[in-house]
């Protein structure tokens, strides 16, 4: 799948994108050419975008934003012109974001069709949803997906990740917070988050060359979000997302104990010899589908979620701070696990 991006750890950190699986349709790099110049460019060609394009937003508001119908609604997108001379353009209902990256502010535009009413998304989450993506320049479908898929959201050493522009405009939406399978296998979710984003080409592939698209092109990519698995990376018990001690948005830059591996990588966190894992408390919660979630303390996060037959296993870390420091004890060289 083309929406995966393969990355050393050495080129996530000085962000240079090399597509490395041609068979999946992303072919040779050609030489760079100077970022800033190639977004004004892109820019220009997304903007234009939104200004002459629409989407199907009469079929999605023949119905309440949360019913049964919209759940199966796809976006389509359209020229305005001719008959569709009237239709509102994309230019006036989209949101857009500021991504600082590699230097530049990017602009990203991505369309709110239904936020969603499940769970948030973090940026290092696993998603499993629907998409379809294409070229800005004559909709060209370079890749999609009409059952779902998953996708881990950050990329980590050799494993897949997706591209930055698609990050950061899924963790703008929701997963469902229901769902039923049909009689014959198929599952329907319910509720959840449904959009669309337009993303500048260094967010995207940049200089990599997709099957029938152009390198230095920007992409769209459309999109229903089903779910979210909370990832762990290094299974120390704090959830990935948690491990961006300063919230900027980056686990790499986040090295507690200042031995060169980032937290979420780190088993170790505060480099006091003790596990981090032993130093976190834990609980579980069994509800039924269709049950209240369950209300967590303050200092209480979802670490995990299993459903099976209709019964759903919320798993939860505890984070504790028993000399009220202000230091979790899994941060704090201070702290030992009680025994």
């Amino acid at each position: 799948m083309k929406l995966r991006k393969i990355l050393l750890l050495l080129i996530v950190v000085s962000t240079v994108f090399t597509a490395c699986e041609k068979d999946d349709g992303v072919g040779d790099v050609v030489p760079l050419r100077d970022a800033a110049e190639v977004y004004e460019e892109d820019l220009i060609d997304i903007e234009t975008y939104l200004e002459t394009h629409f989407y199907n937003y009469e079929e999605f508001q023949e119905n309440s934003p949360y019913s049964l119908e919209n759940d199966e609604f796809r976006i389509v997108f359209d020229t305005i012109a001719g008959d569709n001379a009237d239709k509102t353009p994309l230019k006036d209902m989209v949101n857009l974001k500021i991504v600082p990256f590699d230097g530049i502010d990017y602009k990203l535009y991505y369309l709110n069709v239904r936020e969603g009413l499940g769970k948030e998304i973090h940026f290092t989450d696993q998603a499993t949803l629907i998409y379809e993506g294409s070229s800005t320049i004559d909709n060209y479908v370079f890749d999609s997906a009409v059952n779902e898929s998953q996708f881990n959201l950050l990329t980590v050493g050799s494993s897949s990740g997706v591209v930055p522009g698609f990050q950061q405009a899924l963790v703008e939406f929701k997963t469902s917070d229901s769902f039923t399978v049909d009689d014959d296998g198929p599952t329907s979710y319910h509720n959840h988050g449904i959009g669309a984003v337009f993303i500048p080409s260094r967010l995207g592939y940049f200089n990599s060359t997709l099957e029938g698209v152009p390198n230095y092109t920007p992409i769209i990519f459309k999109f229903n979000l089903y779910k979210r698995a909370i990832l762990d990376h290094d299974i120390d018990g704090i959830p990935s997302w948690m491990e961006d001690i300063d919230g900027n948005g980056d686990v790499y830059d986040d090295d507690t104990n200042g031995n060169f591996t980032p937290d979420f990588l780190d088993n170790d966190d505060d480099g006091d010899g003790y596990f981090t894992k032993d130093e976190l408390e834990y609980s579980q919660y069994t509800i039924i589908v269709g049950d209240p979630e369950p209300i967590f303390a303050d200092n209480e996060f979802e670490s995990s979620r299993q459903e099976n037959n209709g019964v759903i296993t919320i798993k939860t870390v505890i984070i504790t701070d028993r000399d009220d420091d202000g230091v979790p004890d899994y941060l704090d060289i201070d702290t030992i696990p009680e025994s």
